[in-house]
């Protein structure tokens, strides 16, 4: 009976992305290192980003193929610049001809079989008179790819209004949903500047503490709410939640009664409605 050698899996990323792709190997490598892998576009240049960890199931994942030799970083220098020569070209060929697409970026696979070339555009445009400037400049197997703002603020980076490289380009696995309900909830001012990112589309980060807000503010009355007082009796409306304190604002006639918990106030009941608050309530 033959036996397998022990294979293991051992995450790594690519240059123009910071998603970690697991890969199978037979020799562990270490952290840091430069590797060859074999991806679905063909061989690629990896850095290794996690300790190799046993795994006997390995048939899902691409194999790295060797540690990366002094001629594949060579080689992987010298299709860099080439790359970038063909974006720039590409660029120029674009503005000239009208066309409405802006080139993000070349890249090439190891063997330089596959130039990969993303591009943006809000409409749908013909590659064609583009596709053809590149047969007459590489060999290489052409695929264009489109992208949107978020994959684009990705690979090109910029800096977030926390003035830190926006999160997309340094660690977001995945792009998950972002809502302007996450905003209302965090008692954000809804201003489009404030709350959108480099890419123009909502701040990712919007997500991060979204779970602890909504915690917070199920102890709390609704925006809006007709409550009274129970020390002072006056009665008003609640104007503002202050969910990190645990507090709302509340106006009366007699003014405004600021941090007042929720255990000192008591529901108005609308005596024309005689309906019973939904519990799902939007919270604004």
């Amino acid at each position: 009976m033959q036996f397998l050698p022990d294979m293991y899996v051992q995450s790594v990323r690519f240059d123009h992305s910071p998603k970690l792709h697991p890969m199978s190997t037979d020799t562990p490598h270490p952290v840091g290192a430069r590797v060859v892998v074999q991806s679905r576009r063909g061989p690629e240049l990896a850095r290794v980003r996690s300790d190799a960890e046993p795994q006997p199931d390995v048939g899902r994942f691409g194999p790295i193929l060797r540690a990366a030799t002094p001629e594949d970083l060579s080689r992987h220098e010298q299709l860099l610049t080439e790359a970038e020569d063909l974006k720039w070209m590409l660029r120029a060929r674009a503005r000239s001809r009208g066309l409405g697409v802006k080139i993000v970026s070349c890249d090439f696979t190891l063997d330089g079989g596959l130039l990969t070339v993303c591009y943006s555009a809000e409409e749908r445009i013909e590659l064609g008179s583009l596709i053809q400037d590149l047969r007459g400049q590489s060999r290489a197997k052409v695929n264009f790819t489109a992208i949107g703002p978020r994959e684009q603020a990705m690979t090109l980076g910029a800096l977030g209004a926390c003035g830190r490289e926006n999160c997309s380009s340094t660690h977001l696995q995945d792009f998950a949903p972002v809502s302007i309900r996450m905003a209302r909830d965090q008692q954000l001012p809804l201003n489009p500047e404030k709350l959108s990112g480099p890419c123009g589309r909502l701040l990712c980060c919007l997500q991060y503490e979204h779970g602890m807000y909504q915690d917070l503010l199920r102890d709390l009355p609704r925006k809006n709410a007709k409550v009274c007082h129970t020390e002072s009796g006056a009665c008003g409306k609640v104007v503002k939640l202050n969910p990190l304190e645990g507090t709302v604002d509340v106006y009366t006639d007699d003014g405004l009664l600021a941090g007042v918990r929720p255990s000192e106030l008591t529901p108005v009941k609308d005596r024309e409605a005689g309906a019973a608050r939904r519990p799902d309530r939007e919270r604004s």
